[in-house]
């Protein structure tokens, strides 16, 4: 266990990049992707069929189709605890998701005419579900329920085969529209662009390995995706009354996604992280899965200290634990997500509690948003001009021809006269 103490000293910038150096540089991918998207986009099923049998399949031979039929999708495949529990987060992740998608807004504007924002879905859009060391459901309902709730006629899920029996059975309590067998880059590639037998998409969404990623940044001039998602991290945020054993469990808790980045601990009161990094040497040694690039302890001067360290962080998962780490809450604007109070364990948000744990990692939470309902739908605006023309071409055709634009200037000057057009 890499365990490493520090203090802020004043510089909460400097010491979060220090944190964030600590976390082993990744191998670039971006050659490879490029290539892969490229033989897809070029080849169709062809290339796609070979890169799936290099790739997913070890050499042998994909089936004659990649979509996974119907007849194998079965929640039926689902343990009672495992169904009963994907149930709730459905639920839960269905109700918050709910809450994100906006109404039509009309304005009136001073001159008489009116633009209407409207929103709408996307039609088609398709969530990655990461194979690997074990099937992700949770990640499938974070995805699936979301573009479900934000009205997405036509969800389709892609995943590397064997796909897990467990992924099948929520795939069908989930309500998905089509199931591919197949992952990496080429299958992103295929959804982004489409081939001769599978119809394009217009979002892409979910985590997944590197390359997965990669690809996904390299098809965005041509599909919408939700972001990139680099390995997994958490701040904890507590107070001298916090319990050290529980802010423990949660640093090894998020451990568990592996070594791509550090977890931390910030406090102001150092007899609270003596007692978490004894609780840490205690705890670690029955838990080998929780193996991340360290445990990070930092001694900040005062609460608001610790919160400017937090904020340089910008940690995906920050947690609030302590009266006085507490009532910053309201205070936070460069995280994931925020877990407030002891109970608020980011464990919960990575299944049941109903937030998206599809966030922004890295340090980019500075910036970026996790998954929502917005990922899956776009605005536009609808304008009526009507009388208004009038008004408005006097004040616009000045500007056209400001910006040497003569025929924008006639063509709004020609919808002015005794008849103009509604």
């Amino acid at each position: 266990m890499r365990l490493e103490r520090l203090e802020l000293g004043g510089d909460p910038v400097a010491a979060a990049a220090r944190v964030r150096g600590l976390a082993p540089e990744p191998q670039s991918v971006r050659s490879t992707a490029a290539e892969i998207v490229s033989e897809v986009r070029r080849g169709g099923d062809a290339a796609l069929r070979a890169l799936v049998a290099r790739h997913d399949l070890g050499g042998c031979e994909p089936p004659a189709s990649l979509r996974v039929a119907a007849s194998e999708l079965d929640a039926g495949l689902l343990a009672h605890d495992v169904r009963d529990g994907l149930q709730v987060a459905i639920t839960n992740v269905a109700l918050v998701a709910d809450a994100g998608v906006g109404d039509d807004v009309t304005v009136t504007l001073p001159q008489g005419h009116r633009v209407v924002l409207r929103e709408v879905p996307v039609r088609r859009a398709a969530i990655y579900v990461p194979g690997g060391r074990a099937p992700y459901p949770s990640s499938l309902v974070m995805g699936v329920v979301t573009a479900r709730a934000a009205g997405v006629e036509e969800v389709v899920v892609l995943s590397p085969p064997p796909i897990d029996p467990v992924i099948r059975g929520t795939c069908a309590l989930a309500g998905v529209h089509e199931v591919y067998a197949m992952g990496g880059a080429h299958g992103i590639a295929a959804l982004a662009h489409g081939t001769e037998t599978i119809e394009r998409v217009d979002v892409i969404a979910g985590p997944g390995s590197l390359i997965v990623q990669e690809a996904k940044r390299q098809v965005s001039d041509s599909v919408g995706i939700d972001g990139f998602y680099g390995p997994s991290d958490v701040l904890v945020l507590a107070g001298s009354d916090a319990d050290a054993r529980l802010v423990a469990l949660d640093l090894l808790a998020q451990g568990e996604h592996g070594p791509g980045a550090p977890v931390v601990a910030v406090s102001d009161s150092s007899e609270l992280l003596d007692a978490l990094a004894a609780q840490l040497e205690e705890l670690a040694r029955q838990r080998p899965t929780s193996q991340p690039a360290a445990f990070v302890l930092a001694l900040a001067e005062s609460p608001r200290e610790a919160l400017a360290f937090a904020e340089a962080f910008a940690p995906e998962h920050l947690e609030l634990v302590g009266a006085d780490a507490e009532r910053l809450a309201r205070r936070v604007r460069a995280a994931g997500c925020v877990f407030v109070g002891a109970g608020g364990a980011t464990a919960f948000g990575d299944y049941v509690a109903g937030s998206n744990h599809s966030l922004p990692t890295g340090g980019s939470a500075r910036f970026a948003s996790g998954l929502s309902a917005r990922h899956f739908r776009r605005r536009f605006s609808e304008v009526h001009i009507g009388e208004a023309a009038g008004a408005l071409a006097a004040a616009g055709a000045s500007i056209a021809r400001a910006e040497g634009f003569d025929v924008h200037a006639e063509s709004m000057e020609a919808r002015v006269g005794e008849n103009p057009p509604s």
